[in-house]
């Protein structure tokens, strides 16, 4: 009833940039966080960045600076602008919403930590 479907990842330079996006579907009442993750095979997935509906926001010291978290809370979508990147920003890239309120059909309901199927971010000369 509630999907996130992830875009924008692939293939890029060092020193280039990326857009991804997530957008959540279903009949979407709101979500409290919506952040990114990332996940290097063999590691811990770890936070990128997150935002709350209200607009704060917070981020990965590795990623301060270059990359910008935002959101349309109209859309139920949240961005990932990834600018100056990195070769070791090379990850696949979890869209994550936590707390969403939405219509099951019969009552509202509620779905917490939930996940996007991934998406590749390559940063390679």
């Amino acid at each position: 009833q509630v999907q996130l479907v992830e875009s924008g990842g692939g293939l890029v330079q060092p020193g280039g940039s990326l857009r991804l996006s997530c957008a959540a579907s279903g009949s979407i009442l709101s979500i409290n966080v919506m952040g990114w993750y990332r996940q290097v095979r063999g590691k811990q997935r770890e936070l990128v960045a997150a935002i709350r509906s209200g607009g704060s926001s917070n981020y990965a010291d590795s990623v301060k600076g270059r990359f910008t978290i935002s959101r349309d809370n109209a859309k139920n979508t949240v961005y990932l602008q990834m600018n100056s990147l990195k070769p070791e920003d090379t990850a696949v890239y979890y869209c994550n919403a936590d707390h969403i309120t939405y219509y099951s059909g019969k009552d509202y309901s509620h779905e917490y930590d939930y996940w996007g199927q991934g998406t590749q971010v390559t940063v390679s000369s």
